[in-house]
């Protein structure tokens, strides 16, 4: 059986010595974090903070819980997914818009990594990028469950209809990059990546604990606040992120839109790489939206309250905004009673979640193209509900 942490037995510095400088490095990060959070009392610094904190803990742990998933599937059992998707003809796209409608951005990221590469259609990006809702559907499955679920299988519908009709509109390799697309590989080995690396899957699991309990609304620095530690998912999550976004810059040599590759690299060193890049995309997205809200105070609640007949309507366009965070935000004013269900619909199905970031960065025609497609269906569905139902 493969093993999937083989690529870890010939680093350069032994198991113990990388647990030993890990244990350390994060020990003094740790207490330093908390430290500059105690300390420190101002708005703009604490958006930092919780930007990359948040991007972390609510989109990278996902993402690369999948993303290992998928690879390690593809070394163990000898899948090989790209290949799947490429030769899956008709079920291709089928595949992508199952994957789209999973919770989260891995699945969709998957599928849009594929894509860069030449390995699967167009049809297929528009099928999971209309039926994926990113982060919003842990928000929406752990509140209320029967909505949440209705929506994926509405998603997995309407991206598998959508994907078959461009695919079948359109000629064969529209728009399919003909080659790899700023792919760059990272073939070092040094000490201090493979530090990097065991710090980064050290973290991940108390990672993705904390994220899950925070999509299930779970207050985790409340949970575990006492007298020596006031944020600890905070901390975590800003450390892990920062680490990703450090690691991203080295590897890149500073250029944030180069995706970094590492061709025939183990599961976990795949994953890394491309959690990497994601996290640096969306901590940007949290950095620009908090940062909007903090200098204009600008309120979707107020704007749908004294528009409510364009609900549908803005939340479609609000869906054309990479990343989760705005999305997260629909949902919630759906959940407060602010907007009706159609507008959670319309959202649903336009909003591309983070798997938005990288198309655009590599080739941005195609993420804009697929977006408008998306919006076809989401226009259509959403009104469709709101004059049948509501």
């Amino acid at each position: 059986m493969y093993n999937l942490f083989e690529r870890y037995k010939p680093f350069n510095m032994g198991f113990f010595s990388l647990l030993v400088f890990s244990t350390i490095f994060l020990l003094i990060a740790f207490n330093f974090t908390n430290i500059l959070i105690a300390k420190i009392e101002n708005e703009l610094f604490d958006i930092i903070i919780n930007s990359i904190a948040d991007a972390y803990l609510q989109v990278s742990v996902f993402v690369a819980a999948v993303l290992l998933l998928f690879y390690g599937a593809e070394s163990i059992f000898g899948i090989n997914l790209s290949k799947r998707l490429q030769n899956g003809g008709i079920f291709q796209v089928p595949a992508a818009s199952a994957l789209g409608a999973l919770p989260g951005c891995g699945g969709a990221l998957l599928v849009i990594t594929q894509f860069t590469t030449g390995n699967i259609s167009f049809g297929s990006v528009v099928a999971v990028l209309t039926s994926t809702m990113g982060d919003a559907a842990f928000l929406l499955i752990a509140s209320e469950p029967k909505t949440g679920f209705f929506i994926m299988f509405l998603g997995f519908f309407v991206g598998l209809l959508s994907g078959w009709i461009v695919d079948y509109t359109h000629p064969k390799g529209f728009l399919v990059p003909k080659k790899h697309i700023n792919i760059e590989r990272d073939t070092s080995r040094s000490k201090s990546n493979n530090l990097f690396k065991f710090t980064w899957l050290v973290l991940l699991l108390p990672g993705l604990v904390i994220g899950l309990m925070m999509a299930f609304q779970i207050d985790v620095n409340e949970l575990l606040q006492n007298k020596y530690i006031r944020e600890t998912g905070t901390s975590i999550g800003f450390i892990a992120g920062s680490l990703l976004i450090i690691f991203h810059l080295i590897s890149s040599k500073g250029k944030i839109y180069k995706k970094t590759s590492l061709d025939g690299g183990t599961p976990l060193e795949r994953t890394f790489l491309d959690t990497n890049f994601v996290t640096v995309w969306v901590v940007i997205a949290f950095l620009l939206f908090e940062l909007v809200i903090f200098y204009t105070s600008f309120d979707l609640k107020i704007l749908f309250s004294n528009y409510l007949i364009f609900a549908p309507l803005i939340a479609v366009l609000i869906g054309f905004i990479p990343g989760c965070g705005p999305q997260i935000i629909i949902t919630s004013t759906y959940l407060m009673g602010v907007i009706p269900l159609s507008a959670q619909i319309g959202n649903a199905i336009s909003n591309d979640g983070d798997a938005l970031f990288p198309i655009l960065a590599i080739a941005p025609k195609v993420g804009l193209v697929a977006t408008l497609y998306s919006a076809i269906p989401a226009i259509f569905f959403s009104y469709g509900f709101l004059l049948i139902f509501e």
